[in-house]
């Protein structure tokens, strides 16, 4: 497999091991290593099999036609695109931690090894090729804000009519919202990002949990699908 980056997939903050720290404390520290240790096992999200199952109501994809592409961005340890493969889908998995694309290449069920492409590469300047799905699972906040609206423009262009992208936005009550390298959205703004899709799933979730150190920590995020109209395409 080949590599080169983008920023690791992000935390769920539900998701946490009871023998360590929680997930989102290494997020929020940018200790990628020891997040990927966390989160080591953990399912797919649920918004790229909500997704997936979408894709699947529609017939695709199908044995008789080349696998559809999709790409994972920041796609971390590799649990979705796992996922992807074990579902027919050809994938592109991008990320911009070194230790990502090691653990990725570590990997026994990345199979079959021809229809998964493995690129280390940032979110800043990022490049993308026509696909039928982009799946970006609690990576898009770690976008500096001033590439947001690139990284964004860039999403929109690759997908194509007919396709989707799974993923999440931070809201701006969000505890790190105040961070400068973070991006954040207010439901208003979220909402006008997916101006040019036909939402299937937008859920705002906002709850509150504990760092580490037991201090407070409140959450803010929306789980978008979304489908981009159009022809029913097969990239």
């Amino acid at each position: 497999m080949t590599a080169q980056p983008t920023e690791p997939a992000m935390p769920d903050p539900t998701n946490q091991p009871s023998s360590r720290k929680p997930a989102y404390v290494y997020a929020s520290q940018r200790d990628w290593p020891a997040y990927f240790d966390v989160v080591a096992g953990k399912p797919p999200r649920e918004t790229l099999t909500a997704a997936l199952d979408a894709f699947e109501a529609e017939g695709r994809p199908t044995a008789e036609n080349q696998p559809p592409l999709a790409i994972d961005l920041g796609c971390g340890e590799g649990r979705d695109t796992a996922e992807l493969l074990g579902r027919g889908w050809r994938v592109l998995a991008i990320d911009g931690h070194p230790d990502a694309i090691r653990r990725l290449g570590e990997r026994d069920d990345l199979v079959p090894a021809d229809r998964v492409e493995i690129r280390y590469e940032p979110f800043e300047g990022l490049v993308l090729p026509r696909a039928m799905l982009v799946n970006a699972s609690f990576s898009l906040p770690f976008c500096p804000p001033e590439h947001f609206e690139a990284l964004w423009a860039a999403i929109c262009e690759a997908i194509e009519p007919g396709g989707r992208f799974a993923g999440q936005f931070f809201g701006d009550r969000d505890d790190w919202a105040p961070i400068p390298d973070r991006s954040h959205q207010t439901r208003a703004e979220a909402e006008a990002l997916l101006a040019r899709f036909e939402v299937e799933l937008f859920e705002e979730v906002e709850d509150d949990s504990k760092d580490a150190l037991e201090n407070p920590k409140h959450w803010h995020r929306f789980d978008v699908v979304a489908r981009k109209p159009g022809r029913k395409g097969s990239s």
